[in-house]
């Protein structure tokens, strides 16, 4: 799937004042690679992928999925498009508070009507989450909740995947965990856009970007030889 976003920009306005956020920013990942957005707090990095996810329209510019424009597409298609082709860790904890951790990771399937229940399973063995299977969200650690956000994210096997500071909580150990099943899904054919402050994601990067007043700029790399290839495939 080709993604690709053209001049966006977002605007907020405070009584006198317009705060631009995002400036004309055009971006396009590339499936089958790890791209790595880094940058100080409050420069636009998670607005650009919530823009970009279909979550937050631009003020101006356009987002296309292929031929399909974000931006002019009806909400139920949009919905139903983004419930099986786009996977998105959030920044913040967003489990259903009345549902369990099997049914929260299933929940994207449900909605698409389609019976995922072993992947599902697949998918907690792989986050360690075996034993917790059916505890509540207030149960659960925040790095718990944390490995629970990837796997739903994971659960349609997604053409694109979004992920906000997706080690946030985690020990190394579970970061590692984390950072090596996105690489895993780029080598199987997804685009992987990750925002972080970790640096230890630039060794999974095959791209790497950082946003610097609402500007998205490209930067070379130089962790990428020292990727870590023990990922979960």
């Amino acid at each position: 799937m080709n993604i690709k976003a053209e001049d966006l920009s977002i605007v907020y306005k405070k009584k006198a004042r317009s705060i631009k956020v995002l400036e004309a920013v055009s971006f396009a990942p590339a499936a089958g690679e790890v791209t790595v957005i880094t940058g100080r707090s409050g420069s636009g990095k998670t607005t650009l992928i919530n823009i970009m996810a279909g979550l937050l329209a631009p003020t101006e510019g356009r987002v296309y999925y292929d031929d399909m424009p974000v931006y002019q597409t009806d909400d139920e298609r949009l919905s139903a498009f983004r419930n099986l082709n786009i996977g998105y860790i959030p920044q913040c904890s967003s489990a259903l508070s009345g549902l369990d951790t099997l049914q929260n990771i299933l929940l994207p399937s449900v909605l698409a009507g389609i019976d995922k229940t072993e992947e599902a399973e697949k998918l907690i063995s792989a986050m360690r989450l075996e034993g917790l299977k059916n505890a509540c969200p207030d149960e659960l650690s925040g790095g718990e909740l944390r490995r629970l956000a990837a796997a739903r994210a994971l659960i349609n096997s997604p053409s694109v995947i979004f992920a906000d500071e997706p080690t946030n909580d985690l020990d190394d150990e579970n970061a590692a965990l984390i950072l090596g099943m996105l690489k895993a899904q780029a080598q199987n054919g997804a685009a992987v856009i990750i925002v972080t402050h970790d640096s230890a994601a630039l060794a999974y990067a095959d791209r790497v970007y950082t946003m610097d007043g609402g500007k998205l700029i490209a930067k070379e790399n130089e962790h990428e030889d020292t990727l870590c290839r023990c990922y979960v495939s």
